[in-house]
């Protein structure tokens, strides 16, 4: 029986199964001008210390910070703060119902806990869940990013069993409503998913995650999770340092990285075209431990000739892989993108790769990452046009621990 790919898909082991409060989907071949809508807007962003590969598009201009008085710091307030309600530690009661669109019935039930925070000065959520029901424990990761410019927010989830991410869930408020969006498959056939936020009061809300198969004329509820706050903040702040315990098989993989690190960035201008043109920017990046081990976020901001640039990267290990993802969001696009690297370590070192339109071709993509010593760290960006046979360095980024962090 065919499995659906929402993030609802992958909440429980279970033939059908649900999901704790975000979507998992693909964009189906019609999404094509959206995709390269997005890879426009990530021209502007930058890879660093804790992120992966990524185009060339990632070596345009940067972002000059936006001034505190104007018209553009105002647009990036209006909607920041829809999810604020959820910010603290939530009892979850999920009903999930295992076929929705057959008019059947039938469901499981879970219990469970929600711890939301925000992260990267408020620009996103960071939402980790852990339930128990008929098939034992679950625990799932999601992220939310807000786009400024559009007033909407995406969403985005990873299952602890399958450690797989999709494209998210695409959304706005109104009213005091949440409303996301997604297409997906379910038995193999195309769907609409919704994803609504409703009666949310300062100690309860509920999530409710529908399916259509006949354009959203009507939907069927597939799961629904009733939230009563238990704390009003997380207990503590995310880790920052290694001496948190890890669950996941190869979770200590990035211990050396964790940590507040002085950054310092040599970049090549214009990859792939002859160019010897180099510039340099100075920063800061900071690498947190999530998820049990999971996963880790890295918040990086530098400045520049050009200007300053700030971004958020997450990296997850996918336990039936053995292999680490890496992917990343800028402030003004408000999403990860499209295409995760992914890498093993070897020998200490860390190589993602993916491949990327540069230029109007399809290019290999390198990223790698390693210690030097307990207090310093690299990481370079290669491009490939020949399938990894030759590479050209295009970004060499050099860390120094902050002492004390």
């Amino acid at each position: 029986m065919t499995e659906t790919k929402t993030r609802a898909a992958h909440l429980l082991p279970l033939t059908h199964t649900a999901r704790g409060s975000v979507v998992k989907r693909r964009f189906s071949p019609g999404d094509k001008s959206f995709r390269i809508n997005l890879l426009k807007l990530a021209a502007f962003s930058l890879v660093l210390c804790a992120l992966g590969s990524q185009s060339e598009r990632a070596f345009s201009l940067p972002i000059p910070a936006a001034d505190a008085g104007s018209p553009q710091a105002n647009v990036a307030r209006d909607g920041q703060h829809n999810f604020d309600f959820g910010i603290g530690v939530w009892h979850t009661h999920i009903r999930r119902i295992l076929d929705p669109l057959s008019g059947s019935s039938d469901s499981v039930e879970l219990n469970g806990i929600v711890t939301s925070r925000k992260i990267w000065g408020g620009r996103a959520l960071l939402e980790e869940i852990e339930a128990d029901g008929p098939k034992g424990h679950w625990e799932g990761l999601s992220l939310f990013l807000y786009n400024p410019g559009s007033h909407q927010w995406s969403q985005s989830f990873i299952n602890s069993r399958m450690a797989s991410l999709g494209s998210p869930l695409i959304g706005s408020f109104k009213d005091g409503r949440g409303e996301l969006f997604s297409q997906d498959t379910f038995h193999d056939k195309s769907i609409l998913v919704r994803a609504v936020w409703s009666n949310i009061t300062p100690d309860s809300h509920t999530y409710e995650e529908s399916y259509s198969n006949d354009g959203g004329k009507t939907w069927a509820p597939s799961f629904t999770a009733n939230k009563t706050r238990e704390q009003q903040e997380p207990a503590s702040d995310i880790a920052a340092g290694s001496e948190t315990t890890s669950t996941a098989p190869d979770g200590h993989e990035f211990d050396f990285d964790f940590g507040t690190w002085k950054t310092h960035t040599s970049r090549l201008l214009h990859p792939l075209t002859g160019s010897t043109t180099w510039v340099d920017l100075d920063g800061t990046t900071v690498v947190k431990r999530i998820w049990n081990g999971r996963a880790n976020i890295a918040e990086f901001k530098a400045t520049g000739s050009s200007g300053t640039i700030e971004l958020l990267a997450l990296r997850w290990y996918n336990p039936n892989t053995r292999e680490w993802n890496i992917n990343f969001a800028t402030p003004n696009v408000g999403m990860l993108g499209n295409t995760p690297g992914v890498g093993v370590f070897k020998n200490g070192r860390c190589d993602f790769y993916d491949y990327e339109p540069i230029n109007g071709k399809s290019v290999l993509v390198r990223f790698s990452i390693w210690a030097i010593t307990t207090d310093t760290a690299q990481s370079e960006q290669a491009f490939s046009e020949d399938g990894g046979k030759t590479w050209e360095v295009n970004w060499i980024n050099r860390y120094t621990r902050v002492k004390g962090d």
